[in-house]
């Protein structure tokens, strides 16, 4: 790691929307950076991005580089020095079949919805792709990092990482490790606690919530867990898309992933802004733009997560869409997620930073409460775990969880096509959240 000066200022610079709530973050507008500050950071981003094989410019101002397997970012990490790319495909999870659109069964919000009109679509892609180019054979897909992208973060050490809360949640035994406190709000699901999870899945649908301020974000993802919940040892793994405009300089939602083995404290990062995470498929970016969304009162897009341990090797896998295989996270990098995990959690996060003193406008989802229903909330459909037989079983026995339901909620309910399921989500300040 790079050493970093003492006297690090913080940056909270505040930013104007632009362009349909695209982020105009280009911080040497606003302040010189120090030459040796500007060199540590190149420095890292030179570790960072490896030589691409080819470069592909994305619409939305991305540039993906197509690196060689063997030469991405996870195998920088020391404990992965040795490691060998997992080739023979993982033991897949014994799926169920799953029909393509369905009718959603919500007290006849949807009533009027055939499903002759696809109303639900699926297979929400990446804004990199419109052009028609791929990355060639052999090669991962990986989104460039910008020394502006360094720039937004607090300082280089935090770049690319959760910062963890010192405030714990006030929960039940059983209830699940959230980063609260500090400005963090959540809704969602979680499973009781057990020893026999080995992964999880979901489909979620994809909207664009707006964000206040720079350094707040909203997020939908899935978290699989295990470890201590009140100490520092927490194991985690996640996926899910993400609005960030700190992290990813604009307002679009992407397809993100993150990972620690020590309650967010030194390990870990989102995407692979560290070593780690090993990707094996040339067609999806991980912190690219996913396209299309969905749209209030109209199509629904939505993305399928699954994330699972192969039985036979014990690598943590990532599945995205339709069995389409992203990459993993191996073994080596967990203490208690190199058995199983104990708990999984789904659902929204927002950061309320209450910049103007006041509770930030910031939306989860959709920025609908859940009673809106089918069509306006976000929702989370055919919540699955993975037991010990490498086999899907609907998560029956859920509970729930919102700190402040006046800002954001949740209601969880099940059907013979969703199985169970839940809408989320809010829009932050409104005259009952202050």
């Amino acid at each position: 790691m790079v050493n970093l000066l003492p006297r690090l200022v913080l940056l909270h610079l505040l930013v104007v929307l632009l362009h349909q709530s695209v982020w105009c973050l280009n911080y040497t507008k606003f302040r010189q950076v120090g030459d040796l500050r500007l060199a540590r950071i190149q420095k890292h981003l030179d570790t960072l991005n490896k030589p691409p094989v080819f470069s592909i410019q994305s619409p939305d101002g991305d540039i993906i580089d197509c690196v060689h397997k063997r030469k991405q970012p996870a195998l920088d990490h020391p404990l992965l020095k040795n490691h060998k790319i997992q080739r023979v495909p993982p033991e897949m999870p014994k799926m169920r079949s799953t029909m393509e659109t369905q009718e959603e069964d919500d007290g006849g919000k949807s009533a009027n919805i055939s499903q002759s009109d696809g109303y639900i679509r699926r297979g929400a892609w990446q804004m990199w792709h419109r052009n028609g180019e791929r990355c060639p054979k052999g090669t991962v897909p990986v989104r460039r990092s910008t020394v502006h992208d360094v720039l937004r973060a607090d300082s280089l050490y935090d770049f690319g990482k959760k910062r963890r809360s010192m405030a714990p949640l006030a929960r039940r035994a059983d209830a699940p490790d959230v980063v609260s406190g500090n400005g963090h709000e959540h809704a969602i699901a979680y499973t009781g606690t057990s020893s026999e999870i080995y992964g999880a899945k979901a489909t979620i649908n994809v909207w664009d919530p707006k964000i206040e301020v720079l350094n707040e974000f909203s997020l939908s993802q899935i978290w699989v867990l295990s470890g201590s919940f009140d100490g520092s040892d927490l194991n985690s793994i996640e996926a899910g898309w993400q609005v960030s405009p700190e992290l990813y300089g604009d307002s679009r939602p992407r397809l993100f992933t993150y990972w620690t083995s020590d309650a967010y404290q030194a390990t870990g990062c989102y995407n692979l802004l560290c070593s780690g995470f090993v990707q094996t498929n040339s067609r999806i970016a991980i912190g690219a733009a996913i396209s299309p969304l969905s749209e209030f009162q109209g199509s629904q897009f939505d993305v399928t997560i699954v994330i699972w341990k192969d039985p036979k090797l014990g690598n943590w896998w990532m599945g995205f869409g339709d069995n389409t295989l992203v990459g993993y996270w191996p073994a080596e990098l967990f203490t208690h997620l190199a058995d199983r995990a104990t708990m999984v959690e789904w659902g929204g996060e927002v950061v309320n930073s209450r910049a103007n003193g006041r509770h930030t406008s910031t939306e989860m989802g959709s920025g609908h409460f859940a009673e809106d229903g089918f069509g306006k909330a976000s929702y989370f459909r055919n919540l699955e775990i993975v037991d010990s037989d490498n086999s899907l079983i609907s998560a029956r026995d859920i509970s729930t969880l919102a700190e402040n339901t006046n800002c954001y909620n949740i209601k969880s309910s099940n059907n013979n096509q969703w199985g169970t399921y839940f809408y989320y989500g809010g829009p932050g300040r409104n005259p009952e959240c202050q």
